[in-house]
């Protein structure tokens, strides 16, 4: 006899719940800001990836309302048809300037660019490396190209090497590209793109860089492969504009030639609505905001240093972060969850991450300060750390 749906999810809703890896969603009420309310409680808020405070900045705000009085709220129509509008146009020759590249296409969401571009260049006569840690949308942007995915080992330029070399010298594939996070969302480290543009440039890889995590807070704002001059070595720049940006949406940068190629052949550019007239407003405001100052992106560093150097100094496990995301690994998945709940008791909001998002037996909560924290809300986190850590053993 067949399953019914009744009882697969039951199933599986009761094994997640039972071995600590069903996450709550809780609802913010107001706005995502350096503190949050939850059924009327005040947290310091230390699991967004608002890096730079801008998802309520006031200049964001006013170029969104603006843009909604004079273009309504939404396009239309697919950028194809007619919703490309002078605002989608002015966005992407912005991110162009500022990723350092000849052109880039807006997307719906940084999901949707891996979704887009992977396929539209990738096909089941190619090989894609990817990173065994990259983020979920690479994964199944890869799967949608039917390309052969060849799983490399993380940030491992010997493993990347070997299978290039592999993959290349066997003859069987037209194209072979390497995809990697730039900075990596879950333990914070940072792709190390020279030796892999080195490795590239040897065996004729496409280069494809994720920058998520980076844009807005790497290379003084313009991201990790700028941070490392490598902006004419690096083929497809890949970024969200939903988090340190602070709105929503994606892109991708790069040459001209890509740019109008994705724009024939990508999927989501062809068959959804443009990013909205008040998101695609806000978006801009916030990169020439970037584009003119680094304040943000000081402020965020140094207050991510005090925290990372804060939990460490008490004897907490930050992993291997190079980035303002500073994990503290826990192990278990059912520590991890209790971890978690005890800093909200403490008034801290930190989510647990646990498996699938990690590997197993590598829970952590993960802090993501920003440039809106003060030193004061820092120092009550770490005070509410040090008390769980003594009381349940983890720190001495």
């Amino acid at each position: 006899m067949v399953q019914s749906l009744h009882d697969f999810l039951d199933e599986n809703l009761n094994y997640l719940k039972e071995n600590g890896l069903y996450n709550e969603v809780d609802t913010i009420e107001g706005a995502n800001g350096p503190e949050i309310q939850i059924d009327g409680k005040k947290y310091i808020n230390l699991s967004s990836n608002n890096y730079l405070g801008l998802a309520t900045d006031e200049d964001l705000k006013a170029a969104a309302k603006e843009a909604i009085d004079n273009r309504g709220v939404g396009a239309g129509a697919v950028r194809s048809i007619n919703g490309t509008l002078d605002i989608h146009d002015e966005l992407e020759q912005t991110l162009a300037e500022f990723k350092g590249t000849e052109a880039a296409i807006a997307y719906q969401s940084g999901f949707n660019c891996n979704m887009a571009a992977i396929s539209a260049v990738m096909n089941k006569n190619d090989a894609i490396l990817s990173d065994e840690l990259n983020h979920a949308s690479i994964i199944d942007g890869c799967r949608l190209s039917k390309a052969k995915i060849i799983r490399v080992n993380h940030s491992d330029m010997d493993d990347l090497r070997k299978k290039a070399k592999e993959a290349v010298e066997s003859g069987e594939y037209n194209k072979v590209m390497y995809i990697t996070d730039g900075v990596f969302s879950m333990d914070g480290d940072v792709a190390k793109l020279p030796e892999i543009v080195e490795i590239a440039e040897e065996y004729g890889l496409l280069t494809y860089v994720d920058d998520a995590h980076g844009s807005g807070v790497m290379g003084n704002g313009a991201g990790t492969v700028k941070h490392f001059g490598l902006q004419d070595k690096i083929d497809f720049q890949i970024g969200t504009l939903s988090k340190a940006i602070g709105v929503v949406g994606g892109y991708v940068a790069g040459s001209q030639q890509l740019i109008d190629w994705l724009k024939a052949q990508s999927r989501p550019f062809l068959f959804s609505t443009s990013l909205a007239p008040g998101d695609t407003k806000a978006v801009t405001a916030a990169v020439k905001k970037l584009m003119a100052s680094t304040e943000l992106h000081d402020k965020l560093w140094d207050n991510a240093k005090y925290l990372k150097e804060g939990l460490q100094k008490l004897g907490f496990d930050t992993g291997e972060s190079e980035t303002p995301i500073t994990p503290v690994i826990i192990g278990d998945e059912k520590d991890t969850q209790e971890f978690s709940k005890r800093l909200k008791d403490e008034g801290i909001y930190v989510k647990s991450i646990v498996f699938p998002t990690v590997p197993r037996g590598t829970g952590r909560v993960r802090n993501m300060p920003t440039a809106a924290h003060t030193k004061e809300m820092l120092d009550k986190a770490l005070a509410a750390y040090e008390k769980i850590g003594k009381d349940i053993g983890i720190i001495k």
